[in-house]
């Protein structure tokens, strides 16, 4: 199910024919349609939880997950108090840019998902930019 913005503020302001979830749903869907991963610009996807974040670099032509990286990993947990802040965010992010330039990656099509590009999001971003990774 495709909707256009307009669509779906409308839909979100009366709040009648969708639901938080379904609505969260097609507005990913509607994102995911403009951004997609090669195998030269693989797509950054970012999930945020309240706990944690978790992030991976995707090609899509092929269906393939290249690299993960989340606060829950050994070497990135013991040195977080939680995974739920800015500070861990950007660690990821860094810590994503490391591993993705041992693979040769270097140019990355972000993917914020329904999240906006502020807070923990944004943070992620800045610490891959700062690792390395060209978007």
């Amino acid at each position: 199910m495709r909707l256009s913005r307009r669509t779906l503020l409308k839909l979100k302001n009366k709040n009648k024919k969708l639901k938080p979830n379904k609505y969260r749903r097609c507005k990913r869907e509607a994102l995911r349609g403009t951004v997609k991963g090669t195998l030269e610009r693989p797509r950054l996807s970012v999930y945020r939880s309240n706990e944690n974040i978790y992030a991976q670099i995707i090609d899509d032509t092929t269906s393939k997950t290249l690299l993960t990286c989340s606060t829950l990993d050994r070497s990135i947990r013991l040195t977080l108090v939680t995974g739920r802040t800015c500070d861990a965010s950007r660690l990821i992010g860094e810590k994503l840019a490391e591993l993705s330039l041992k693979k040769n990656i270097t140019k990355i099509v972000f993917d914020r998902g329904p999240y906006l590009y502020h807070g923990r999001i944004k943070a992620l971003a800045d610490g891959a930019r700062a690792g390395g990774l060209k978007f």
